[in-house]
């Protein structure tokens, strides 16, 4: 009898945390125009990232919602880059444009928290970020102040092993 609950124990199966955290930061509906008519299809995009310094954007098409998204996680795991953290925040100041967006991220000391807003909220807590100051400036548009803030992570500098002692 007790052989039979061990068995039984042995073959349950604990639930694998997965790699990576998912968000998805919009869902935009997109009409085309055609002969027969308007073709509708789903736009999503969706920041992937590890909390732990890696992190990307995925922007895809799709006739429904889900398969938007799956290919938009798909595209942002293609597109992962590393950043350059020091404990909780970036190591400098630093700025990008991706169109009209301009985003501008600033280090910040340990328990300011995210000060930061919409896309770039997202970006940065997918990367791992717990401590910024952050400004958007110009364009309102999601897919642009992602990709933005993407440009400015990985603008960043990073130390050499001499430079750390």
């Amino acid at each position: 009898m007790r052989d039979d609950f061990n068995k039984n124990k042995r073959n349950i199966e604990v639930p694998e945390t997965p790699e990576f955290e998912e968000k998805v930061i919009q869902i935009d509906r997109v009409t085309r125009v055609v002969k027969g008519g308007r073709r509708m299809r789903f736009r999503a995009t969706v920041v992937v990232g590890n909390k732990n310094g890696r992190v990307g954007v995925g922007v895809e098409k799709g006739n429904e919602v889900m398969t938007a998204v799956q290919k938009a996680v798909a595209s942002a795991k293609k597109n992962l880059i590393d950043i350059n953290l020091e404990g909780t925040t970036i190591s400098h100041e630093v700025s990008a444009r991706k169109g009209g967006a301009y985003v501008f991220l600033k280090p910040a000391s340990e328990g300011t928290g995210v000060i930061a807003g919409g896309a770039v909220r997202a970006v940065l807590e997918s990367a791992g970020v717990r401590d910024i100051l952050s400004k958007m400036i110009g364009s309102n548009s999601k897919i642009n102040n992602a990709y933005a803030t993407i440009l400015a992570l990985s603008s960043q500098k990073v130390k050499k092993a001499e430079e750390v002692k």
